[in-house]
């Protein structure tokens, strides 16, 4: 199988996302699902784990209402073979889009990218700015406030958990750490 290239995959997703939140976040969700490939035992699909991570969210900015319907459409442009198209349109599953996340690849997207966000708002909220320093019982009390970063769906999160065999514990603590490697590198990202 053929795949893009990550300057084909940055360009694409700039070409259709300008917001700093909505690239930045991309960027996380990238590197969370090298993250997952390494730890996981699916190293040498490293590549395209992150660039399913990386284009997740392609038609989310642009088209919020086709989330996952107007992404194959895109995705085309760069010539994102099935699988990859398939893996992106899952992680909508249930919310927008009714393709069922059937690898366990799909499953990590599908269970960490609302999670991320809610890492991300946690982190914010700490004194030093970063998820470094962040226990998971930390973010299971921000997990437990609906209130806190209430866009974050924690059903979706339950759900992502469940799909994957996990403990809520588990999936909190290997995204903590997922997030950990990248961070310094995408807050000095130029977007």
């Amino acid at each position: 199988m053929s795949i893009p290239t990550r300057d084909q995959a940055l360009e694409l997703l700039k070409k259709y996302n300008k917001e700093d939140f909505h690239i930045r976040h991309s960027l996380t969700v990238e590197g969370v699902m090298r993250y997952f490939a390494r730890e996981k035992g699916f190293g040498e699909d490293e590549d395209f784990w992150g660039l399913v991570g990386l284009l997740h969210d392609i038609d989310f900015e642009m088209w919020p209402e086709q989330h996952c319907q107007k992404a194959p459409e895109l995705l085309a442009e760069i010539d994102a073979p099935e699988e990859m198209v398939h893996a992106i349109c899952s992680h909508g599953y249930g919310i927008c889009s009714d393709i069922k996340p059937e690898h366990e690849m799909e499953k990590i997207l599908y269970a960490t990218d609302e999670l991320t966000g809610l890492v991300g708002a946690a982190a914010l909220m700490r004194p030093s700015k970063s998820c470094k320093d962040m226990e998971v019982k930390s973010l299971k009390k921000k997990f437990k406030d609906k209130k806190f970063a209430a866009g974050c769906d924690r059903d979706i999160i339950k759900n992502g958990a469940e799909m994957l065999g996990w403990e809520l514990d588990e999936l909190f603590e290997q995204t903590i750490l997922a997030m950990r490697v990248d961070e310094d590198a995408i807050n000095a990202y130029g977007v």
